[in-house]
């Protein structure tokens, strides 16, 4: 086994035993807890706050705030005075075990680095999503798609799916019968995911079905029952049951895409900015043997 095959395994036998013991610090915290009622004033405290020191080496507010955020998910639904003495444990047994190494290997170091720089990356990506995204910009966005925005058609139709266009052909006969029961002969004879729904495929609007089906629906008027339709997936009965003309949505409604819609914009428009004025140089790859990524032994 490597070096780094035995390290990680050592981590991940560390990260057990905490994750393991995470349910005793409630148990062991619950009496604590109760015991404390009557607690002094809480303290004031910033992100330097020392909560403890280990050989002189300060272990942090912060420090502990950031740990707690890596816990998985179940852990961190705990009770917040569960969670903090063991989490400064946690940082406590870390602290010792990374001083007693005599050399920090080269894996270890580079994906510091990469953490490192994807943290810092990400806090630069929340500054330009903060300073581009606010209640004018929303407004300013919503107002550019659809203040001169005409109102869409929306069609609601229900489908029967068969193989062959004389079965097809058969159905449209049978569906517009006297008294015919469209949902009961899309249940019976569709070949299509919809046909133990009778049919129905709910509401739609231009670009959502495939041509041929859409430009017959378009040509159609509530009530209406198609001639056979070919597509890709067979032949089609087509019945239109409404249509509807939807305007714009109110900003409620769009108020997140919009967001994400500005989020995105600003960090491309800045990375592309920033890349435009860095200076990068590329080594050449192409004689480098992709199978190299897999190779943890340049570690060594």
């Amino acid at each position: 086994m490597t070096h780094t095959s035995t390290r990680a395994s050592l981590f991940a036998a560390t990260l057990l035993s905490v994750s393991l013991a995470l349910p005793s610090w409630a148990q062991d915290a619950a009496p604590e807890a109760e015991a404390e009622t009557e607690a002094a004033p809480a303290m004031e405290v910033t992100v330097d706050t020392v909560l403890a020191t280990v050989n002189g080496e300060e272990i942090t507010l912060g420090h502990v705030v950031a740990a707690k955020e890596q816990l998985p998910q179940q852990y961190q639904q705990l009770p917040n005075d569960v969670l903090l003495p063991g989490l400064i444990d946690q940082l406590i047994q870390q602290t010792v075990l990374s001083q007693a190494i005599d050399e920090v290997g080269a894996g270890v170091e580079v994906r510091l680095e990469n953490e490192r720089r994807t943290l810092v990356a990400a806090e630069k990506i929340d500054d330009v999503i903060t300073e581009a995204v606010d209640e004018d910009a929303i407004q300013a966005a919503y107002d550019a798609q659809y203040a001169d925005a005409e109102p869409t058609t929306e069609w609601n139709a229900s489908h029967i799916l068969v193989e062959t266009e004389a079965e097809a052909a058969d159905l449209v006969e049978q569906a517009k019968a006297e008294d015919a029961d469209f949902a009961a002969l899309a249940k019976e004879f569709s070949t299509g995911p919809s046909g133990p729904n009778g049919g129905e495929l709910g509401w739609f609007s231009a670009g959502m079905m495939v041509e041929p089906f859409e430009t017959a629906v378009a040509d159609m008027t509530a009530g209406d029952i198609s001639d056979p339709v070919q597509t890709q997936f067979g032949w089609h009965v087509i019945k239109l049951n409404e249509t509807r003309e939807k305007g714009a949505p109110p900003l409620e409604e769009v108020r997140e895409d919009i967001i994400g819609q500005l989020q995105t914009s600003a960090v491309e428009e800045a990375l592309n900015a920033l890349m435009d004025g860095a200076t990068i140089e590329r080594t050449d790859v192409t004689t480098l043997d992709p199978a190299v990524l897999s190779d943890m032994s340049i570690f060594e």
